[in-house]
């Protein structure tokens, strides 16, 4: 009993295209909402959880919906094709409304035009704005018209690398929002059309995402899901970086490209996502490999003994369980508001906080989880998944902690060693919390219990980009990674009461029990 890994690889191609978009999506649409809307950091979480909480309620819809489809190309792959397509279209169409806007704030349009900054201050000069700091000012009794313009004057450090005059963001970057904002709630057409049509984006993507990750366990025996999950993330990996190259290539986080046009950049990230589905289309035989599998399976005993297993195994929780499965899921809430927080808003902080590029600092965090993932899993079988998990948040939150001190003038490669420790702490907790949770059911309640594990993940990420965001409107944005910081360590004290869920060796229920099975 092997697993076959061509085949995962290819299943996992549905993945590569939908972590691509997200990774897209993710970075670009706070950086419109707020930069060319004008929007504030907490209404542009408000929307920017709009994605969590469609997922609530639509996930488990359509992979039930999925469940009892029949078609000629199998149950899942008519949802990855419609919704891989309506979300590719909706994608670039959502870039011409972008461009409308653009052309609305035409007049500020170009940053590094000091007419465009003329007409900031002219129609700014009176307005009572609040500084990153919370200090209140009025334009014209702060700088006199030509000390404005000279604060966007660039900087070249020793490498001859663009670096902006901090008052660059404190004064220049909100007159320039709340000029984009005043065009916005005067004429909230473009507005109104932008939202609607990113929801037609978020639906087509929710559509197809539950059918997606149920295609893997559709054509894989049950003792060897823990090895094909392990590929498909990989996989998942892959498309994200992929995107975040692009975005360097496109310079999506450069300071003079804040009010740049994404039609270019959203086409190449559908047309990864077209490409991505062709080969599924071309290599996935969905039908044939699930009948392959279930042949499979009653060959080697598996499919009655796990229906065996479902029967005889159902019982409820003991109190201690109960009160571990409780404190667990706590726990996923905790770290996903602190981890969660720093991905929706960490391309906004970056280009204004850092006045760095977010992407190469994204794609360190995601190598070094890619790598991490092997070694995670051996030190978890060896210490248990408790203590990994534990360092894990200890190393997430002082990657986070430490982060909070880092400003635009802070050396760009303790950054990335940061973001290279946050990215082995979330591959430590995330390989391991998921089996915890699973650990405590029976056979027959995986897929209950799997509705714990992502209704704890998804109400984290629904809250976190909002409250995130009213803190930086109301603090600063430099709250950014304090507030990570005191979720995260908070996981690390509810994690501490935590009993059950462990790896133990005679454990034979849950994950353990399909391991022993593939040795």
């Amino acid at each position: 009993m092997r697993l076959n890994y061509k085949r995962t690889i290819l299943v996992g191609f549905a993945f590569f295209l939908i972590s691509a978009f997200w990774q897209a999506y993710d970075n670009s649409i706070p950086m419109i909402l707020t930069n060319k809307f004008g929007m504030s950091q907490t209404w542009s979480g408000i929307i920017m959880a709009m994605d969590n909480v469609l997922a609530l309620f639509m996930l488990p819809l359509f992979g039930a919906i999925s469940d009892k489809h029949n078609g000629k190309r199998g149950r899942r792959t008519p949802f990855i094709v419609v919704g891989t397509l309506l979300a590719a279209v909706s994608l670039i169409a959502l870039s011409f409304v972008d461009n409308a806007q653009l052309k609305n704030i035409s007049a500020v349009s170009r940053i590094d035009d000091p007419a465009a900054l003329e007409v900031i201050y002219d129609s700014q000069k009176d307005a009572t704005l609040l500084t990153p700091d919370g200090e209140k000012f009025v334009l014209s009794e702060k700088f006199s018209e030509d000390e404005f313009a000279a604060i966007r004057s660039k900087i070249l450090d020793a490498e001859g690398a663009e670096a902006t005059n901090p008052d660059y963001t404190a004064y220049v970057v909100p007159a320039r929002q709340a000029y984009a904002w005043q065009v916005t709630a005067e004429s909230p057409t473009t507005l109104i059309f932008f939202v609607g049509l990113l929801l037609v984006v978020l639906v087509s993507m929710a559509t197809f995402r539950s059918p997606a990750v149920a295609l893997m366990p559709d054509v894989t025996m049950k003792p060897l899901r823990s090895k094909a999950n392990a590929i498909i993330n990989l996989m998942g990996s892959a498309g994200g970086i992929l995107v975040l190259v692009l975005g360097m290539v496109f310079a999506t986080s450069a300071v003079r490209n804040a009010l740049m046009s994404y039609t270019a950049y959203f086409a190449v990230v559908a047309a990864i996502m077209l490409t991505a589905l062709v080969i599924f289309l071309l290599c996935v035989h969905e039908k044939e490999w699930a009948a392959q599998m279930r042949a499979d399976s009653i060959k080697y005993g598996i499919e009655e003994q796990s229906e065996d297993e479902e029967q005889a195994e159902k019982r409820g929780l003991t109190a201690e369980e109960k009160r571990s499965l409780l404190f667990i899921l706590l726990s996923i809430v905790l770290w996903f508001f602190g981890y969660n927080a720093v991905t929706s808003k960490y391309s906004v902080y970056a280009s204004n906080i850092l006045h760095k590029d977010y992407n190469l600092t994204l794609i360190i965090a995601q190598g070094a989880a890619i790598i991490s993932y092997l070694p995670v899993g051996m030190v978890a079988s060896k210490v248990g998944r408790k203590k990994t998990i534990m360092a894990g948040v200890i190393m997430l939150a002082t990657a986070f902690g430490v982060a909070s001190f880092m400003r635009a003038d802070s050396p760009s490669m303790l950054m990335n060693a940061l973001f290279a420790l946050a990215g082995i702490a979330w591959a430590t907790i995330n390989v391991n919390s998921f089996p915890m949770v699973v650990e405590l059911c029976s056979g027959g309640d995986v897929g209950k219990y799997t509705g714990f594990y992502y209704t704890a993940s998804m109400a984290a990420q629904v809250a976190t980009p909002m409250v995130s965001g009213f803190l930086m409107d109301k603090l600063g944005m430099t709250v950014l990674f304090p507030y990570a910081t005191v979720f995260v360590a908070l996981a690390f004290v509810t994690m501490r009461f935590v009993r059950h869920g462990d790896s133990k060796p005679e454990a034979k229920r849950g994950l353990d029990a399909l391991e022993d099975m593939e040795d």
